[in-house]
């Protein structure tokens, strides 16, 4: 599995990278904005998107918002992560068709369930 992580904080790429490889997915691509990220998207076939919220250029928001708009990547599974826990952001990911959606800090586990639930909700 493909996954694609954005951030605008390199370390906190490598942060889940290293959480990913815990649980044994190791093939990943990064980038640091939704318009850095919908650039590689066009270029490679991703199987999950995880992205965090608040971002320069293009928001995690403006991201998810823009996949799911786009036949090509909206059927991919998107988990947004950010510390941008408020209801109101919440909901609006939702209501914008996040599959999955879990604060900062996180574990492993709760990765991996966020990941296991994403995928299944849409039949990957």
């Amino acid at each position: 599995m493909k996954i694609l992580v954005v951030d605008d904080f390199a370390t906190m790429r490598k942060i889940v990278r290293n959480v990913l490889k815990q649980i044994h997915l190791e093939n990943t691509l990064e980038a640091e904005n939704g318009k850095k990220a919908l650039e590689i998207l066009n270029k490679e076939d991703v199987d999950l998107i995880i992205s965090d919220w608040i971002m320069p250029e293009m928001t995690g928001i403006e991201f998810l918002k823009a996949c799911k708009a786009d036949p090509k990547f909206r059927s991919i599974p998107f988990i947004m992560i950010t510390a941008e826990a408020q209801r109101d952001n919440v909901l609006e990911a939702i209501q914008a068709g996040v599959d999955n959606y879990i604060a900062k800090p996180f574990t492993p586990d709760k990765l991996q369930d966020a990941i296991n639930k994403a995928r299944s909700k849409v039949g990957r």
